[in-house]
């Protein structure tokens, strides 16, 4: 049989992540994704194609690969949605924080309505089918519940990776990267470059709660943008074991955004996070995700208690590109305070506010008004991607690869990723909109 693969999205760019698979009779979706920035930007899909798709896979909750879901249920897709327990559980709270912020004017309530009833929940490594297609879902490392798709008609094997750690987090195992076949690899490239390469999260981890000790002994407040899913968690968890230990100085850790909601859909789904998690939380009655440092913000005034007051704090609230939510507030609020500190923790696309910042803008525009950018802002790799070594490792330990598809990055890592593989495997970084046969 042959694979037809059409890159809607993510290809040449991170966000709006939307592969169409074809084979014989068979369409199926990697992935849904919008591209958050200035203007949200949606895969290059015409409404027509929905009728005619026999499943879409997500690969995990973030809103680049799951956000266009509701517009795909309201103009008229009614068949299944597949993809982990947490990761649906968590792209409806997602989804409902992506709604009211931007208010999207292709979305309508019976489209979210008729998209939540068609979801279908995959456990790891189960054999699923649409049609005549043979799909598993391994898991990613990246976030809770997120996998890479593994699809197989019979003769051609593909994999997509969505968004993939081979580094063992607070939270997850190492992506599986063993025993794996297949000719053809659609692979993220985020961090693809050839400067691309991580020190360990435990050294970066001791700098960065160093610097943070500095700024609460000198009466500053800390504020970490973090995406609600995923990089909160890590970074609360991290910020915990080191407020215990007494390294990093005891003052309130406040979450703010919809990261409360998220929490408490890892702690029900712990099962899905590595083993010493779960017995910490079983055995010892332990539970990271409950502990008496984190107070949840869930009102305007005490937000703007603890944006006023002298006390010193950390704040890690959403949303962490800095394209809207209750950061918004915060950096009106403490921007022009060289006390205080701001320390990014996640990728920043172009386009972002984030991004503006971390390229050194001394001063942004906040609802109108004009505001100084007077602290001291940092960022510290604690990614939830693979990095260039990474990558590549895993790459070479495919069997019988023989395509390499490379998307999800800024064009210059993506094409030197390109280079890297170039003479090994048939190796494309494909176009917005364009096709290709395997």
């Amino acid at each position: 049989m042959i694979l037809k693969i059409t890159f809607f999205g993510a290809a040449n760019e991170v966000g709006r992540s939307c592969i169409l698979i074809e084979s014989n009779d068979t369409r199926i979706l990697l992935d849904a994704g919008v591209k958050l920035g200035a203007h949200d930007e949606y895969p290059l899909i015409h409404d027509q194609e929905f009728a005619t798709i026999d499943g879409i896979v997500i690969s995990h909750a973030h809103l680049d690969h799951s956000g266009y879901l509701p517009h795909i249920y309201t103009a008229g897709y009614d068949g299944p949605t597949y993809a982990t327990k947490p990761t649906l559980e968590l792209t409806n709270v997602l989804l409902s924080d992506y709604m009211r912020i931007s208010n999207p004017k292709n979305v309508k309530k019976d489209g979210l309505a008729r998209m939540m009833k068609h979801y279908h929940i995959v456990e790891y490594h189960k054999e699923f089918r649409i049609k005549n297609l043979k799909l598993r879902l391994l898991p990613a490392g990246h976030i809770v519940g997120s996998s890479m798709i593994e699809v197989d008609d019979g003769k051609e094997t593909l994999i997509y990776t969505g968004d993939v750690n081979f580094r063992s987090t607070k939270l997850l195992d190492a992506a599986q990267a063993e025993g794996l076949h297949a000719t053809t690899l659609i692979t993220e490239s985020t961090y693809g470059g050839d400067s691309d390469t991580f020190e360990g999260e435990k050294k970066t981890a001791d700098v960065m709660i160093a610097s943070m000790s500095e700024t609460i002994k000198k009466g500053g407040k800390v504020v970490i943008p973090a995406f609600a899913v995923g990089r909160a968690q890590e970074v609360l968890l991290l910020l915990d074991d080191y407020m215990r230990s007494g390294i990093l100085p005891k003052v309130p850790i406040y979450m703010d955004g919809m990261i409360g909601k998220a929490m408490r859909i890892h702690r029900h789904n712990v099962i899905y996070c590595k083993d010493e998690l779960q017995k910490r939380i079983l055995l010892n009655d332990d539970d990271p995700f409950k502990s008496k440092n984190f107070f949840n913000v869930v009102t305007r005034q005490q937000r703007s208690k603890i944006m006023h007051g002298s006390e010193p704090c950390i704040i890690v609230t959403t949303s962490g590109m800095i394209t809207g939510g209750p950061i918004m507030k915060y950096l009106e609020a403490l921007a022009p305070k060289p006390e205080n500190k701001m320390i990014l923790v996640g990728y920043q696309a172009h386009g972002t506010l984030g991004r503006k910042m971390l390229d050194g803008a001394k001063e942004i525009e906040l609802d109108g008004k004009k505001v100084k950018v007077k602290f001291t802002l940092e960022r510290y790799h604690l990614s939830a991607h693979a990095d260039r070594r990474q990558l590549m490792s895993f790459i070479g330990r495919i069997s019988g690869l023989k395509n390499v598809f490379i998307v999800h990055g800024e064009s210059g890592k993506a094409k030197e990723l390109l280079e890297a593989l170039k003479g090994k495997y048939n190796a494309i970084h494909p176009g917005l909109g364009s096709d290709y046969t395997v």
